[in-house]
């Protein structure tokens, strides 16, 4: 048996269950009765990733002949591309070719949903890093150096660098979005109170620990098999088809697994796989290309950076009485994902809040940078933020605790319950869900300590915040709402389980392996997922909007529910009961007059032909849209939480440290509690992440000048708050969706939004500006906001 079978058999163990006392009570009566879901339980591949088993694109042992390429980039924002002197190149030993667009066979523009991407850029330049070509060697080392020697002639052109240049100049990826409720201007003018401001946000770099790779292999009659690092295996097989011209059955995309993805290997992964694939048809042998980490920087998109102007009107409660929002989100040189993003941006800019008179403009600005991409939240946390700012400011003008003017303007039960885009908001626990956690975090008394301690520190100052989140769970294009799964069992009573989701160590493997032995009634031990693969599972949608689960995890249950249907049909005839009257349960196989074991039924079902595999197929219900006029219902359901976070800041210095968090989160009924808490710090640190430390800044000649760890910092181990409590919402899904749980890969992120919050409360009490202050909170934007 070679590393790669080994580590396909390492099976996950239960583990001890996490010390959150909701989470323990969804376990408890899990573990009595011997169901796999509701169990904590180690991730599926745990074992093999400490041990380095665990295979990446990377791992996968080359075929003979296989070569390498480099990207070669351009190296200024926007220019005429005249010419490219590919010699000194060329004359390297080692070195076999260097292609681009007139090496593409097929469509020379990628085959995304603008189509507005060029896959090699030919005529003009449109940002520092855009790929013009690939340099294709016998190594690895040999093809980037060679990559670097190509001499590209460019005729600079004036570049658009900024959002508002942009806005100004009315350079838009794609039409401007506007969605109205009431009369704004009207309840403005009206209003006891009005604010007006401006407020930016950054970006954010995916910084995945796989970075972004290829392998393509040519097979025999202009077949191909791609080995892919993406959220879309689908996608990647659609666009490679298309840029070498043939049928989507033509290809096959495999992913085991990432090493990290959060929305960065979406869409943009497929830009390698064509890269690869359009060398390797040229030379007719396999090609890899994996981006080193400052290529990766320079080449792909990142988090959306947004900027705002904003008017409110209020009363002397803080209860919000008009809103007038504008958004601009820098898009970079094309669409990508835009479109979806800023208008996820607009459905998300209430977060937890019914705003009656509202009106929201979105501007989708083109400007000659890398094209932004989806992030984890998908522009969600962009509208949330600007939201939690709104009401905080109110709040510092008024006087008032931010959490009573938050709590004035909840979502209601019965009334004031329907969103700007006249959704109802059927599952609102907001109300209950903070109230408990102000209570538990001790939140009113902590206000009160901080404020002692601030009148008598000096230079050291604290803050607190409290901030909800409310995040629609669904693809907001309605026809990525679905899924297929495929459940095998073989006759010795193993099980196998495919799907279209991808694993990128978030645990949807493990989930899902989960559903389908609780359905089958067998140890969770006896269920293997396998590989996403594109000639098992057809046309699934990318692993996003943290629909994974929900999706592929329901498919699979139904695949897995025919087979047990076939099965229980069969036991029924031999024991002349109804098959509603047959048990699935610890292995075996129950009925009113014996019990089987699962292994017996198994073959006994197989010697009487009996079939013993099945697909499955979800659509979400109930949702629907007009993306014309954004109204309906894009979501199924909401995922809530809150959290609390306490900082201090360095009034001197402008430095900030995290000192508490506490976390209460809706997660549903948990399918594995472990996991899931998991992925609450996980998406909770990746957002302090971006609000305070990491920031992207492009130089005057458009250059990323942050695209390395030297100069781009994400959080480490020492800025991780010693206490930092995570607590489950002990209730399940209203809505009918798998066991019961709710999502949990993107809401988690925007619980960050309280860190921010709290280092403007804390630059507030210094006796600062905290309207002032950016995101993200480098020392230095509190320092200038302290210093007002």
């Amino acid at each position: 048996m070679n590393a790669r079978d080994q580590n396909d058999t390492v099976r996950p163990e239960p583990v001890e269950r996490p010390a959150h006392p909701s989470a323990a009570a969804s376990t408890s009566s899990a573990q009595t009765d011997t169901r796999a879901a509701g169990v904590s339980r180690f991730h599926e591949s745990a074992r093999a990733q400490v041990a380095g088993a665990a295979t990446y694109i990377d791992d996968i042992p080359e075929v003979r002949g296989t070569l390498h390429a480099a990207p070669v980039c351009s190296n200024v924002p926007h220019g005429r591309l005249r010419g490219m002197d590919t010699s000194a190149a060329l004359a390297m030993p080692g070195v076999r070719g260097v292609f681009g667009a007139a090496d593409i066979p097929g469509d020379p523009t990628l085959a995304a949903f603008a189509h507005d991407e060029p896959v090699f850029a030919s005529d003009t330049v449109q940002f520092t890093g855009q790929v013009v070509a690939v340099v294709v060697a016998d190594d690895v080392m040999t093809a980037r150096r060679a990559a670097r020697l190509v001499k590209l002639d460019i005729e600079p052109l004036p570049a658009v660098l900024s959002v508002h240049e942009a806005h100004a100049l009315q350079s838009y990826v794609l039409p401007p979005v506007h969605v109205k409720r009431g009369n704004a201007a009207a309840a403005l003018a009206r209003a006891p109170h009005q604010l007006e401001g401006t407020f930016e946000v950054g970006g954010q770099e995916h910084f995945y620990l796989e970075g972004q790779i290829a392998y393509a292999l040519p097979l025999e009659q202009n077949q191909w098999w791609i080995y892919s690092s993406t959220q879309h295996p689908g996608e990647v097989q659609h666009w490679v088809s298309h840029a070498l011209g043939i049928h989507n059955h033509a290809v096959t995309v495999e992913c085991r697994r990432m090493g990290g993805g959060f929305g960065g290997k979406e869409t943009q992964a497929g830009h390698l796989a064509v890269w690869a694939a359009v060398a390797a048809r040229k030379l007719q042998c396999a090609v890899k290309l994996r981006l080193d980490r400052d290529d990766d920087f320079m080449i792909t998109g990142k988090r959306h950076p947004f900027a705002y102007h904003y008017r409110v009107g209020f009363d002397d409660s803080g209860l919000l009485c008009g809103l007038d929002l504008e958004m601009l989100a820098n898009c970079g040189f094309s669409a990508d994902l835009s479109g979806p993003v800023a208008d996820r941006a607009i459905f998300h800019a209430d977060n937890a809040y019914f705003l009656e008179d509202v009106s929201i403009s979105s501007y989708r600005c083109k400007t000659h940078t890398q094209s932004h991409t989806a992030f984890r939240g998908f522009g969600g946390p962009q509208g949330v933020i600007v939201i939690e700012r709104i009401l905080s400011d109110i709040a510092h003008t008024l006087g008032l605790d931010p959490l009573d003017v938050r709590l004035r303007n909840l979502y209601g039960i019965e009334t004031r319950n329907v969103t700007h885009y006249q959704m109802t908001v059927e599952d609102n626990i907001l109300e209950p869900l903070m109230t408990t956690l102000a209570q538990t975090s001790q939140y009113r008394q902590r206000r009160e300590q901080i404020a002692a301690w601030n009148a008598r520190s000096p230079v050291i100052k604290k803050g607190i915040s409290l901030t909800p989140v409310k995040f629609g769970i669904s693809f907001t294009a309605t026809l990525f709402n679905q899924a297929g799964a495929l459940v095998h069992v073989y006759t010795d009573g193993s099980v196998q389980v495919n799907h279209g989701g991808t694993e990128m160590g978030q645990g949807l493997n493990t989930k899902v392996a989960a559903i389908v032995a609780d359905e089958l009634g067998v140890p969770f031990e006896r269920v293997l997922s396998t590989a996403a693969d594109t000639s098992k599972v057809p046309n699934a949608s990318a692993t996003a909007a943290s629909s994974g689960t929900d999706l592929n995890g329901r498919a699979a249950q139904f695949a897995a529910r025919h087979v047990r249907d076939n099965l229980a049909a069969f036991v029924s005839g031999l024991d002349g009961c109804g098959a509603g009257a047959v048990r699935f349960e610890g292995g075996q196989v129950i009925t009113p007059k014996t019990k089987r074991s699962f292994n017996d039924v198994v073959h006994a079902a197989y010697a009487n032909r009996i079939q013993l595999w099945s697909d499955g197929f979800y659509r979400t219900p109930k949702i629907h849209y007009d993306k014309t006029t954004l109204t309906g219902r894009p979501f199924y359901y909401f995922s809530y939480g809150a959290a609390v976070t306490e900082v201090a800041i360095d009034t001197l210095t402008g430095e900030s440290r995290v000192l508490k968090v506490d976390i209460l989160h809706d997660v549903g009924r948990s399918i594995n509690p472990a996991i899931d808490v998991g992925q609450i710090e996980g998406g909770f640190v990746q957002g302090m992440g971006w609000l305070t430390t990491e920031q992207l800044v492009w130089n005057g000649k458009g250059t990323l000048a942050t695209h390395a760890p030297s100069t781009y910092k994400i959080p480490a181990t020492g800025d991780i708050p010693e206490h930092f409590k995570v607590d489950l919402w002990p209730e399940p899904n209203r809505e009918d969706n798998v066991h019961g749980s709710k999502a949990v890969g993107e809401p988690p992120f925007m619980l960050a939004i309280s860190v921010f919050e709290a280092l403007r409360d804390a630059v507030g009490q210094a006796g600062g500006q905290p309207g002032m202050m950016n995101a993200p909170a480098t020392a230095e934007e509190v320092l200038r906001a302290v210093s007002g």
